[in-house]
């Protein structure tokens, strides 16, 4: 019987806070008998050194200090190499993997590289080896591209514009294109030169022969991203709080049901509360009137976070859980582990009895 792994998908814009919570919470899911990994898919590569590591690679690294923990960070070129080998011809792979264009699209291409994460996922979970696996999702489109990637790489391969290249029916090699039929290539050709348009129509092709296998894994891919717990992280400032509201309106495309929106670096509303009474025990007036607008100035900002949050989660039907401000950043494993302990209602969700 193949294990069950528990998969957590942890999303949202850049800047808020994603991956120091992706890391405390796979250090939260590990234990000795449960094996759990974390794997980034955000290019800055902030986990290594959430987790005191000197560096991260494809492959899965233990977290020294954390029994039951490892960590990963996605090579996309090396994982896009993986998906041409599996999902296309040996003679196809070969050409693919030499063409530079091949390797231009899996370097630099943002979708490219969220589809390489969602495939690494699926194959982490296909393989029954871990019991629970974290993922952190790279902050482009506000998380949105880890998503959205499997069908929009599917439809570019078996796009129009990718039919209409290349014909209907997939041609020989040496008749891939009827010039006089279309024109736009004819221009093509007299412009870059023919060697350089053979270049690009072969490569066109090689990817158009993949269409109905990643079409099938994407399907799947999917699968296992509507089994995962989603957890989209934000702070209250207007442009993650914007990112959040695109991210619920346009997820609803691939039919995803994140479980909890987690506001991180939440201000405590008792400071709002604190800020309209009077401090006392402080004999010296100026030092009392500095101490009060300092309060009054955080009591505020507090105030403002709870009311540009109020109604989101409600908005969605999902929970709003918050993550409290710390005065010290959470750089070490030791303060990682203690970050979400007062998240109330996280664990459930998540997994944890």
């Amino acid at each position: 019987m193949r294990k069950t792994t528990r998969t957590v998908i942890v999303t949202g814009a850049g800047g808020v806070g994603k991956t120091t919570i992706s890391a405390a919470l796979a250090i939260r899911l590990a234990e000795p008998d449960r094996r759990t990994v974390v794997m980034t898919v955000d290019p800055a590569r902030r986990l290594a050194d959430a987790l005191d590591l000197h560096s991260l690679s494809n492959e899965p690294s233990p977290v020294p200090g954390v029994p039951g923990l490892w960590a990963s960070t996605l090579d996309a070129t090396a994982s896009w190499e993986g998906v041409v080998q599996r999902y296309a011809d040996p003679d196809v792979a070969e050409r693919l993997m030499e063409n530079h264009y091949f390797r231009a699209i899996a370097d630099r291409f943002p979708a490219a590289q969220s589809f390489a994460g969602t495939e690494t996922m699926a194959t982490m979970i296909e393989t029954g080896s871990w019991d629970a696996i974290v993922v952190d999702t790279p902050p482009s489109a506000g998380g949105l591209d880890f998503f959205l990637a499997p069908s929009q790489t599917a439809d570019l391969i078996g796009g129009k514009l990718l039919r209409w290249l290349t014909g209907a029916q997939l041609p020989g090699r040496r008749f891939l294109y009827r010039f006089t039929g279309k024109p736009l290539l004819k221009i093509a050709d007299t412009v870059l030169g023919g060697a350089l348009l053979e270049d690009v129509a072969e490569f066109l092709l090689d990817l158009r022969t993949m269409y109905d296998r990643l079409a099938a894994r994407a399907a799947t891919i999917q699968q296992h991203q509507r089994r995962a717990t989603t957890l989209v992280v934000t702070t209250a400032d207007p442009a993650p709080v914007a990112e959040v509201l695109r991210f619920f309106e346009e997820l609803t495309d691939v039919s995803i049901s994140p479980s909890a929106v987690l506001l991180n670096r939440a201000l405590p509303l008792a400071w709002a509360d604190a800020a309209g009474r009077p401090l006392r025990g402080i004999p010296n007036p100026e030092l009392r009137a500095t101490l009060k607008a300092n309060l009054m100035r955080w009591g505020g900002e507090a105030r403002r976070q709870a009311t540009a949050m109020e109604g989101l989660a409600g908005r969605y039907g999902v929970p709003l859980l918050t993550v409290p401000w710390v005065a010290e950043p959470p750089i070490t494993v030791d303060n990682l582990s203690l970050l979400l302990d007062d998240v109330a209602g996280l664990d459930p969700i998540v997994g944890i009895r």
